[in-house]
């Protein structure tokens, strides 16, 4: 029978188009927390790493829970951007219903399309919001024509062309049936549309209570106290405290075990229980064998539910422990065992990451793109980690003989003035121009690119349209590769000695182009200190002074004025990085560097 009191959404959206904020009021208006509470003032409050934070992204999916009118109502909140789709396609299978999220001036992008097929795959019913009606260069009615025609091209049958759509500005909790006025909006609202929209059109799970146990489960968390915490819906049966359960690995082994504690959620806590009926998403302890797409089975009919298909990773990198003439100052965890011990670890739960052992003692890591690896880098620095990172490098697989490449859709929103630099540029990876049309902002481009294209792509255009171009890119598919690509890449500043950098070398090493450090930065011989505004490669001394003597010229007695160095980002580190260069990274730095340190090294090495 199904279980008229209980709902299981997932909220789904393009990055940055408010589904964690949206989370917050649905949590502050459904009064799980005390009016006093902490988390009443708080923001992004299911964003609780501390990467997600300080991104304003969402990395890993998390299920909450309110009541509202007497009915629970799971909630999932799932990662928008592309390189973590992984989450997204897990924990999908947990809800009966979505949100399907959509910026009102935004609209559609990339991973709107990829979340929504996937939703709609899974035959979730949705409910459209589109948020951020107050802005002012919002589109709402354009925008609902655009979200349509997407439903149109991605319905698997066609009920799910019929779907109920709320107005919301998610910032302030506010949530319309019918598009609301100027003067309206600036009335006091809240999210009442919204929660009546979930009870009257998300079904209640048609699980059945009766009969064996089964869970498949879909996340795992850790906990000091209780350790392995292994997070599913229940599919079938009721899940009981201190109960003799089997465990059905992804290759039919089975272990016998006994569930210890079961958890159900509210607001940002986990409620122990004596038991959890089906539909309900629980958090059981004690199976410490368990892993993603493990099966919780009743000891009396042990059958496993279907896997989960994940998506194939697009982009590769080898990492290894670092070999700098610095390792060891930063961090603690330097050997290869000990970077093995903790990237086995991360393939428990990091469902679309592979890993592959080389003799070397490297390790290729094979993941969804740049974010989704160097999230995975930046925390295994913080966690003491020195390492070594490749140049990226895409996944490619062979069929019948031909090899096969991924391919993204990329979408760039740029002004007018940057038009035919980017075309140009990307009719030289072999962009294939597929729409473009104006915005409110300029002009968006639309095009199918392999994604070997891609790398380097964001620090150029960075570059040549001064910050301006926005660009967001989703797999597509794979096809046959095509030919190399002949692309110019500028060469780089190369540190020739081992010391502090000086403001005169500094000085010197502008005049040939960009610089990447500060002086009194410590470098090392070989170690990529700049890019040249030339080709190829350039040795420079930044660590020597000016001379002194005792002979007076106008040169010495000009003040050195050097430019702040290019700052950048893990990613735009990771794009830099060329075939014959590492990328090292401690706690406390990235530096580039040259995969042979001496000249002659790297010449005897072509």
């Amino acid at each position: 029978m199904p279980k008229q009191n209980l709902r299981n959404i997932a909220i789904i959206a393009h990055v940055d188009h408010g589904k964690t904020t949206l989370v917050d009021f649905l949590l502050k208006q459904s009064n799980t927390f005390r009016e006093k509470s902490e988390h009443m003032s708080e923001d992004l409050i299911m964003d609780s790493n501390d990467l997600e934070r300080e991104r304003g992204i969402t990395i890993l999916a998390k299920n909450t829970a309110i009541n509202y009118k007497g009915t629970k109502i799971n909630i999932i909140d799932t990662p928008g951007h592309a390189d973590f789709a992984g989450e997204v396609e897990r924990t999908l299978h947990m809800a009966d219903g979505c949100l399907l999220l959509v910026d009102a001036q935004e609209g559609p992008m990339p991973q709107t399309k990829f979340v929504l097929q996937k939703a709609l795959e899974a035959n979730l019913v949705p409910i459209v919001v589109i948020s951020k009606i107050d802005k002012p260069a919002a589109r709402p009615e354009e925008v609902f024509h655009e979200t349509q025609s997407l439903f149109l091209e991605l319905a698997v049958h066609e009920s799910q062309l019929v779907f109920p759509v709320i107005w919301a500005v998610g910032r302030e909790g506010k949530a319309y049936k019918e598009l609301p006025t100027k003067e309206e909006l600036s009335k006091p609202a809240n999210l009442e549309p919204l929660f009546e929209t979930i009870l009257e059109r998300i079904p209640a799970p048609k699980n059945s209570s009766d009969g064996p146990l089964q869970v498949l489960i879909t996340t795992l968390d850790y906990d000091d106290f209780l350790g392995k915490y292994a997070i599913g819906r229940i599919e079938r049966g009721i899940a009981k405290k201190n109960a003799a359960v089997v465990l059905i690995q992804t290759d039919g082994t089975k272990i016998n075990t006994r569930i210890e504690k079961v958890f159900v959620s509210l607001g940002l806590e986990r409620l122990e229980v004596e038991e959890a009926s089906a539909g309900d998403i629980v958090a059981l302890t004690g199976l410490a064998e368990a892993s993603i797409n493990t099966t919780v089975a009743s000891v009396d009919d042990p059958t496993s539910l279907p896997p989960i298909a994940i998506q194939e990773p697009t982009l590769k990198i080898s990492v290894g422990p670092n070999t700098s003439p610095f390792v060891g100052r930063d961090g603690k965890l330097l050997t290869s065992r000990q970077i093995k011990e903790r990237l086995d670890k991360e393939l428990e739960t990091n469902v679309s990451l592979r890993m592959e052992v080389m003799p070397s003692g490297e390790f290729i890591l094979s993941g969804r793109g740049s974010l989704h690896l160097t999230v995975l880098l930046e925390t295994l620095r913080r966690e003491g980690f020195e390492l070594e990172v490749s140049e990226p490098k895409v996944v490619t697989k062979v069929i019948d003989g031909k090899t096969y490449e991924p391919v993204e859709e990329l979408i760039i929103d740029i002004s007018e003035e940057y038009f035919g630099l980017i075309s140009g540029e990307l009719g030289k990876r072999r962009g294939k121009l597929v729409d473009t049309f104006k915005t409110t902002s300029g002009t968006r481009l639309v095009y199918e690119v392999p994604t070997r294209a891609i790398i380097g792509l964001r620090n150029l255009f960075m570059t040549q349209t001064r910050g301006q171009a926005v660009m967001n890119s989703s797999f597509l598919r794979f096809d046959v590769a095509g030919p190399e690509l002949e692309l110019q890449r500028l060469g780089s500043l190369i540190a020739s000695e081992t010391g502090k950098a000086l403001s005169n070398g500094i000085e010197v090493a502008q005049g040939r182009g960009i610089t990447y450090i500060l002086p009194t930065d410590e470098v090392y011989a070989g170690e990529v200190i700049g890019e040249n505004a030339k080709e190829g490669d350039l040795e420079i001394n930044v660590c020597k002074g000016r001379q002194l003597t005792n002979i007076r010229s106008a040169r010495n007695d000009e003040k050195i004025q050097i430019a702040p160095p290019k700052q950048m980002n893990f990613e735009q580190f990771l794009d830099a990085i060329k075939s014959d260069e590492l990328l090292e990274v401690t706690p406390k730095a990235l530096r580039l560097r040259k995969r042979y340190l001496t000249k002659n090294e790297r010449n005897k090495s072509h």
